[in-house]
C-alpha cells in the first residue's frame, strides 16, 4: 500500500497522484520480473532433473543391483559437491520422472517440480497427460492438482462426457 503525505492544495494531490501511479507501474515491472526469474529457474531445475533421470535410467537399464549401487554412490558424490537434494530417494524420483515423461518437449514450464512429482504418481499415461494439460492450462497450483487428483475430476469428467453423449444418442 502507498503511504503518502498530502498537502491540502490540489496541485499537491495531482503531484501526489502521479507519484502513485507511477510507483504502481514500477512496482507492477519489478514484479513481473521477479516472477519471470523465478519461473525461469524452476524450469532450469527440472530440465535438471529430466536429464539427471535420463542418465541415470540409461545407465542403470535393467541391472537392479548395479542400480541401487549407483544411486548410492550418485547421492554421496552429489551431496558432497552440491549439498542437500540429491538423496537416493530423489534420484530415484528423478529417474521415475524421466520414465514417466520420456520425451522432453512434453515437459512444460509452467509446472514445478512438485507438480511433477505428483503426476508421476498416476500410472495410466492418459490420465497423467490429461491432469498436466488441465493443470498448466488452468494455471493450478499443486495443491489445486492434488485435490483434483484426489476427488479423481479426470474420471468425474470422463464420466459425464459419456453421459452426455448416450444422452444425446437416446
Amino acid at each position: 500500500m502507498i503511504k503518502m503525505k498530502v498537502k491540502g492544495t490540489k496541485m499537491d494531490k495531482e503531484l501526489m497522484s502521479l507519484h502513485g501511479n507511477t510507483y504502481g507501474k514500477v512496482r507492477e515491472t519489478v514484479l513481473t520480473a521477479k516472477n519471470k526469474v523465478f519461473t525461469a529457474v524452476n524450469f532450469a531445475m527440472v530440465e535438471a532433473y529430466w536429464e539427471i533421470g535420463k542418465e541415470i535410467a540409461e545407465a542403470i537399464g535393467d541391472r537392479a543391483d548395479y542400480g541401487r549401487q549407483l544411486l548410492q554412490y550418485l547421492s554421496e558424490q552429489l551431496s558432497a559437491e552440491f549439498g542437500q537434494g540429491f538423496t537416493v530417494r530423489n534420484l530415484r524420483a528423478m529417474r521415475q520422472f524421466y520414465q514417466a515423461f520420456p520425451i522432453r518437449h512434453t515437459v512444460c514450464a509452467e509446472l514445478s517440480w512438485s507438480h511433477y512429482r505428483l503426476l508421476m504418481r498416476i500410472e495410466e499415461d492418459n490420465r497423467r497427460e490429461f491432469y498436466l494439460k488441465e493443470c498448466a492450462g488452468e494455471n493450478w497450483s499443486v495443491r489445486q492438482l492434488e485435490r483434483q487428483i484426489n476427488t479423481s475430476f479426470y474420471e468425474r469428467l470422463y464420466c459425464s462426457y459419456f453421459v452426455r453423449l448416450s444422452m444425446n444418442r437416446g
